[in-house]
């Protein structure tokens, strides 16, 4: 048997035993974790997706350990403007060992059985659509799109709570530069909440144009 499962944020092919490797938990070390966002289960005889997920199926897996992965070389340059940047990036990682593949009974399921001879079958329908919403919310924009923010600077924003181009677009240079103190490099944060407002507004052409005039988030 094994699952495609959705854990912190990437989807994984996983089967009994298996170890993996996933964006650090917040989970200590020892203890299990339950991931309950399946997409997708094979027994060997029957094939069933979800829709987007399925309901009752869980993969639980236990912490093995916390760790950093290899480090990968970041370098960007603009030709013909004399611009460029090398940063140095280790992605913090946690080892997981998946224990089993549930395919039904988890706590979702219960609810469903108990309400269906009521008159709750609207509110779960309601649930099932705000599931999915939710989800989508969750998911952090790539803020290194914006000029002058590189992977371990976007990494630290999204720590501190700021995840998409709109977070981005309200925050005040002024805190950014606070939330970015210990990341090593001179960075300039002036422009950096105007061009998260141009990403959110989808004005991708009125921020490349207005990137080609800076030089590490500040004029050039």
């Amino acid at each position: 048997m094994y699952a495609i499962v959705e854990m912190a944020g990437q989807q994984f092919k996983v089967a009994k035993d298996q170890k993996v490797y996933v964006h650090r938990l917040q989970t200590e070390e020892g203890k299990k974790v339950t991931f309950d966002n399946v997409l997708l289960l094979d027994d060997g005889k029957n094939v069933t997706i979800g829709a987007p997920a399925i309901d009752g199926a869980a993969v639980e897996a236990k912490v093995i350990k916390h760790l950093r992965g290899d480090k990968v070389i970041v370098f960007h340059k603009k030709r013909r403007k004399g611009y460029r940047k090398k940063n140095g990036h280790r992605q913090s990682l946690t080892e997981i060992v998946i224990e089993s593949i549930v395919a039904s009974g988890s706590k979702k399921a219960a609810p469903k059985k108990e309400a269906a001879p009521k008159k709750a079958a609207a509110p779960k329908v309601e649930a099932k659509k705000a599931a999915p919403k939710k989800a989508a919310a969750s998911k952090p924009d790539d803020l290194k799109k914006v000029e002058g923010i590189g992977p371990k600077i976007a990494e630290t924003l999204i720590a501190a709570g700021i995840s998409t181009f709109a977070d981005l677009a309200k925050t005040k240079s002024e805190k950014i530069s606070e939330i970015i103190a210990d990341v090593r490099g001179n960075h300039v944060t002036d422009t950096w909440p105007a061009q998260a407002k141009l990403a959110a507004e989808g004005k991708w052409d009125e921020l490349k144009k207005w990137q080609d005039e800076l030089d590490g988030g500040k004029p050039a």
